[in-house]
């Protein structure tokens, strides 16, 4: 018997110009885990959001169709009504969390199920030590890593011990042996899992079904084998898997920019970066553990954070793309937004997006784009500057795999003009793009006195 099904399900956002699912049947059995993949786009949290019944009772918009889960329909039961039964984790962990300590986050959901609290703090505990993160229990959410931070809301889901768990991009932000841990746990689980990947070659070794959308529409949905030959023949770059080589070849060109010795101060913690040298022409690849350091060398790098030792020495303008680039989203039009660095010359922005496929999405809002299309459109905002250093931070969040290879492209391709440095977590988009790869050594934090 289903533990939830979708049928005929057809949706539309709030002055959504398409639909965003489109006669969508499905089922999930107990047990079982689902691989979702799919362009940016297609529809994928979408689908997500409907199984949680956060579409429409959350989002509104015109629902049309049925979604059953555990034998409740989703247009009857709200989201509060599936708490316990259902448990999402979003492509955005900071916009999921509440509290300011990690393990009062974890316990929050418990709270708010009833479980007595005799059991809270154990539950929290054990979930945080299944993701090999029960050390950041008395941390501030705040002061967390990304990764860190997505960890925390997996265990937030975990400890509420679902019959159906859904996740959007679990792994976004992780480190590779960190997202192999996490996915190794899906797979051990007793509930059902759906989880939604641009970074698909993992959850493909190990789940039971393939289910694959385009436009809003179910194109595959088959077991894993038959979903690896459907793949194979129609979308092969959602097979390609990372490398196992790490290069540190030194390139030349002039230094752009260079860190030696360089630190900051969260607070009384001291973080430490490695030394780092990026030259014009290049595209270095920086890659390491959650929590290694990463986005700190990488606004230090750009002077968004001023070392508190050591030096940062940069020749020319820096560009900065954050991790989660829609929290920052002030202009009402995408061309706007792209035009905000470059005083407002719409021509530039127009020109930028059409190097990011966004050409047409000119007089949409950017808050109706996609995640993927987001990531895209800040993209554009930061490439109209022209910068003499280009710093992206997990550029390819949220993006799905023929377009890495198309960014990849297009940072290649302007590669001679500038100095770039991308942290990511994904190796077969750093194997792609990158001239060096450089591996982070784990940060060395202090008490800063």
């Amino acid at each position: 018997m289903a533990l939830a099904r979708v049928e005929h399900l057809t949706y539309r956002y709030p002055e959504g110009e398409r639909t965003a699912l489109e006669d969508v049947s499905l089922e999930i059995h107990p047990g079982e885990l689902v691989c979702l993949l799919g362009s940016s786009g297609s529809g994928k949290s979408t689908l997500l959001r409907a199984l949680a019944g956060l579409v429409p009772h959350f989002h509104g918009g015109r629902f049309a169709g049925r979604v059953e889960v555990a034998g409740r329909d989703t247009r009857l039961a709200r989201p509060a009504d599936l708490a316990g039964t259902v448990a999402s984790v979003f492509q955005d962990p900071e916009d999921q969390v509440v509290f300011t300590i990690v393990e009062h986050e974890v316990a929050f959901g418990l709270e708010n199920l009833g479980v007595p609290s005799g059991e809270i703090q154990a539950r929290a505990l054990e979930a945080l030590a299944a993701l090999g993160s029960e050390h950041l229990a008395g941390r501030r959410t705040h002061e967390l890593s990304a990764g860190e931070l997505q960890r925390v809301c997996v265990a937030s889901a975990l400890a509420l011990q679902p019959q159906l768990l859904l996740l959007d991009e679990p792994t976004s932000q992780l480190d590779p042996d960190a997202a192999e841990a996490l996915l190794d746990l899906a797979t051990d689980l007793d509930c059902a899992v759906v989880v939604s990947e641009q970074r698909p070659a993992r959850p493909l070794e190990r789940c039971d079904r393939v289910v694959f959308l385009e436009g809003g529409r179910v194109v595959l949905d088959a077991g894993r084998e038959d979903g690896l030959r459907w793949l194979a023949a129609e979308r092969p770059a959602f097979l390609a898997h990372e490398p196992a080589f790490v290069s540190d070849a030194e390139s030349e060109g002039s230094v752009v920019c260079r860190l030696i010795g360089a630190a900051y101060a969260y607070g009384q913690r001291m973080v430490e970066v490695p030394d780092l040298e990026i030259r014009r022409g290049e595209v270095v690849a920086l890659v390491g553990d959650n929590g290694s350091g990463k986005t700190t060398l990488a606004k230090l790098a750009a002077g968004l954070l001023e070392s508190s030792s050591g030096a940062v020495r940069r020749e020319g303008r820096a560009s900065y793309l954050s991790q989660d680039p829609g929290r920052y989203v002030v202009a009402e039009q995408v061309d706007e937004e792209v035009a905000l660095g470059v005083g407002g010359d719409l021509d530039r922005a127009g020109a930028a997006l059409g190097l990011v496929d966004l050409a047409g999405f000119e007089s949409r809002h950017p808050r109706d784009l996609s995640s993927g299309e987001r990531e895209r459109l800040a993209l554009a905002a930061v490439l109209v500057t022209d910068p003499d250093l280009l710093v992206l931070d997990e550029p390819t969040r949220g993006v799905d795999p023929e377009r890495k290879l198309a960014l990849a492209a297009l940072l290649r391709s302007q590669a001679d003009r500038r100095g770039t440095l991308v942290v990511t977590h994904d190796l077969v988009f750093a194997a792609d793009v990158a001239d060096r790869i450089v591996s982070s050594t784990p940060v060395r934090e202090a008490v800063h006195a």
